[in-house]
This record gives C-alpha cells, sequence and structure tokens, in this order.
C-alpha cells in the first residue's frame, strides 16, 4: 500500500518512521521530516483542501495515517479557531480525500473527549462530554473523518510519551535532577501511553486491515499523575528530589483536566489480536532508551 503518515516530527510520528523502514512492503510519504532512505518526503499543508486532495491523488495513497494535532491542551483555550483548524477540519480535508479513492483511515484521538467523571474505565460506547476546546475540536475531527471515510480507525489515546519532543516523563527527569522538591497532581487518574506501543498497534492494524470503527489504546494498569512521577524518578535513579502530591485545585490550569481516564481497550486486543504493554514495563524501555541517548 501507499501509506501517508501526517505529523511525522511529533512523538507518534517519530515512531511510525522507525516501523516504516521494518515494514517495508508498504511505501511510506512522510510529511515534514527528514526520513529514512528509501522513502518520499514532502511538506504537505493539511489545512489545504486542494492540496491535500492533489497530493492524495497524485500519489495514489491508500492510507492515511494522521499523527498531526494541535495538542498544546492550555495554548488551546486562546487559540480556538487553530486548533479547530488542525483537529477538525484538516483531519475533514484528509478523510475525503482517501474515503474519494476507497482508501482507509487511521485518525488519532484522545480521552479529553470524556469529562472524566467516571469511576470505571471508559469504553468506546460511553457518551462523549469534551470540556476543553482541545477535546471538542478532536471530538468533531472524530465525526469528520467518520463522515467522509467509511473505512476509518478512531484511536483514543491518553497520557502519550516517548524518546522524542517534549512530553511529561522528559520534564520530570529533568525536573528530578534540578529541584530539591516537587509537586505533582495525585487525584487526577489515568494511564500512560508510551508512543512506539501505540505505533505498534497501529501497524498492527493496517497489516491485518483496518476494521471502522472507534478504539482505545492506552498501556495497562491505572496511576496518578504523582505515581507516574514516582516511578519516573526510581526507573531514572533520581534519588535528590522529594515529591509532594497536589489537588488539582492547587494547580489551576487554563484547560480542564479529566479527573479520571483511564480507557477500556478490550475492543482493540479482540479485533487485533493486540497485546498491551504495561505502563511500567514500557516506562523502563523508554527511560533506557534516553539514558542511552545522554
Amino acid at each position: 500500500m501507499n501509506i501517508l503518515i501526517t505529523g511525522c516530527n511529533g512523538q507518534l510520528g517519530n515512531e511510525m518512521q522507525l516501523l516504516a523502514k521494518e515494514n517495508t512492503q508498504h511505501h511510506y510519504f512522510l510529511t515534514d521530516v527528514v526520513i529514512p532512505e528509501g522513502v518520499d518526503a514532502t511538506v504537505l499543508d493539511i489545512t489545504n483542501q486542494e492540496a491535500v486532495e492533489d497530493f492524495v491523488q497524485t500519489n495514489q495513497i491508500d492510507c492515511i495515517v494522521n499523527c498531526a494535532a494541535f495538542t498544546a491542551v492550555d495554548k488551546a483555550e486562546s487559540a480556538a479557531d487553530f486548533c479547530n483548524l488542525l483537529n477538525n477540519t484538516a483531519p475533514g480535508y484528509l478523510a475525503q480525500a482517501v474515503g474519494q479513492r476507497g482508501g482507509s483511515m487511521v485518525q488519532v484521538s484522545t480521552d479529553y473527549v470524556f469529562d472524566g467523571t467516571n469511576h470505571t474505565p471508559y469504553t468506546e460506547e460511553e457518551p462523549t462530554c469534551p470540556n476543553s476546546v482541545y477535546g471538542r475540536t478532536k471530538l468533531a475531527g472524530e465525526e469528520a473523518v467518520k463522515a467522509h471515510c467509511p473505512n476509518s480507525m478512531i484511536i483514543r489515546t491518553a497520557w502519550l510519551y516517548s524518546i522524542y519532543g517534549n512530553n511529561f516523563v522528559k520534564t520530570m527527569i529533568r525536573l528530578g535532577k534540578e529541584k530539591t522538591e516537587l509537586g505533582v497532581i495525585f487525584d487526577q487518574i489515568g494511564t500512560p501511553t508510551y508512543a512506539r506501543d501505540l505505533a505498534v498497534a497501529i501497524m498492527t492494524a493496517i497489516n491485518k486491515g483496518i476494521v471502522p470503527g472507534t478504539y482505545h489504546f492506552s498501556n495497562e494498569g491505572v496511576i496518578s499523575w504523582y505515581d507516574f512521577t514516582k516511578a519516573i524518578h526510581r526507573i531514572a535513579g533520581i534519588t535528590t528530589c522529594k515529591v509532594r502530591p497536589l489537588h488539582t485545585s492547587e494547580y489551576p490550569t487554563p484547560a480542564a483536566r479529566p479527573h479520571y481516564s483511564v480507557l477500556d481497550k478490550t475492543k482493540i486486543k479482540q479485533t487485533y489480536g493486540i497485546e498491551v504493554p504495561y505502563w511500567e514495563e514500557s516506562l523502563a524501555e523508554c527511560i533506557a532508551k534516553l539514558t542511552q541517548q545522554s
């Protein structure tokens, strides 16, 4: 297949690049990034409908994996139009272009489509109720993709981190080395997602054949940001920083966060036969790679 992967300079996009090297049965088009030998690169403005349609038709794209998004959750509150352009309008353009070819699309979405008032893991069938600009635009993007590309897979994830870009894990390691004390929220509960594991799940779905629908993916387990930080410091060997728990009310932010956003992954495991790693195992793998880099 000819596969277009957007947002290749992000956390998930970089991991998809690495998998592209391993899955050489496909031909890849990666946007706005330095790419491995044998793969075509381009700069594609996904907010330009005409450019998207021309690119998809000219290169006979069979599948699009859309890793591009506006993910600055707090900044989104004051940049709603631009956030909507990237998270809703652009995915609609991509879906329409590949849908017209009878192709498929993987749209990456978020736990922020829920308000976080549950006390049991969210299934794909539960009502959505986003309470932030970011969440509302991502939900609108889900609907746009489904409307324009019948053979689409919506995959919601949460608490994404990797060896690439800026993320919570890298920030906590840096702050742990710089500070003697650190306050971290303990009353927001979820599950971290190692971008490598999410990329593997996406590639597995592509190789087995997209089964249209909405799916949830994060690593296994349940944890708070506070406990996650304690684990990060323990695995990274940071012993000089005391981590203390904070209430959400002690750390106000422009955008509301879900207090509980654990995702039920039964559907994706049963549909594609995916084994989901435990969060701590994946965290250790990521930190080991970060240590090798430093």
